[in-house]
């Protein structure tokens, strides 16, 4: 993955500016800056427990700030109509980290559901058509009578990626894609997300702990410290550095 930094004209998908978030008395969010670019993929690094799901929570109007802002294409989340959030939702694809399928249906219904339930107006063989093609596009076509149970979780993840895909998200945002994976699995889910940018022009923010996914995916790379970016750049930039908060993070992923 060719790492590089954005251009000044570089076109913002998401803006966050001075976000806070707290729950009682455990400050989450400090007052984090965080730009999105279009066609970027962008790693959010940090330990379990900094904020990182919760920054994405707000990103797609789970959650609200205590304060700051959340512009996503263009539309602050917390002060839009709920129509509008859901239709802005529809341009956010969430692949989530137990890739969230539906245990009692098979690929080909897990996928059509999202399709069915969102573009109405489709005819049956625009929504097959459109099931074919996504599973093909992530390498499991064979897969589509099956259940999600005779699958492996490197499969289960391909398909939780299709099914996101499948509306055809502006941003894509994937949270911990490589977890409870083989290393050898890890390579093909980090290779995906490089083909899903490039096949599908997606913007993405990449939640990981995993450096080896980070430095295989990551165009740019922001790391969450004490509630902060307080590093951005690339993979080489952000770890060139003596900070002793970041130094044992990359310890434990490449020097265990």
């Amino acid at each position: 993955m060719e790492q590089k930094k954005p251009t000044a004209t570089a076109e913002k998908v998401i803006e966050i500016k001075g976000l806070f978030k707290s729950f009682g008395n455990y400050h989450v969010l400090k007052g984090v800056d965080l730009d999105l670019y279009k066609r970027e993929n962008l790693v959010v690094l940090g330990k379990s427990g900094t904020g990182k799901s919760v920054l994405i929570k707000i990103v797609v109007g789970l959650l609200t700030p205590d304060q700051g802002e959340v512009k996503v294409l263009d539309q602050i989340v917390d002060q839009i109509t709920y129509k509008d959030l859901l239709d802005l939702r529809l341009k956010v694809g969430f692949s989530f980290q137990n890739s969230a399928l539906y245990d009692s249906m098979t690929i080909r219904e897990n996928l059509e559901f999202p399709l069915v339930r969102n573009q109405r107006n489709l005819t049956k063989g625009e929504v097959n058509s459109a099931v074919e093609e996504m599973l093909d596009a992530v390498g499991l076509l064979q897969t589509i009578n099956q259940m999600p149970s005779e699958l492996s979780g490197g499969q289960r993840k391909r398909i939780g990626i299709a099914r996101t895909l499948i509306l055809r998200p502006e941003i894509m945002l994937y949270d911990e894609p490589t977890a409870g994976l083989d290393p050898i699995t890890c390579l093909e889910i980090n290779s995906l997300i490089n083909e899903v940018q490039d096949r599908f022009h997606t913007s993405s923010i990449i939640i990981t702990h995993d450096l080896t996914c980070a430095k295989a995916v990551g165009n740019r790379v922001a790391m969450l410290l004490d509630g902060k970016f307080e590093r951005q750049g690339t993979f080489e930039e952000v770890f060139n550095t003596s900070d002793k908060r970041v130094k044992p993070f990359y310890d434990y992923n490449f020097i265990q």
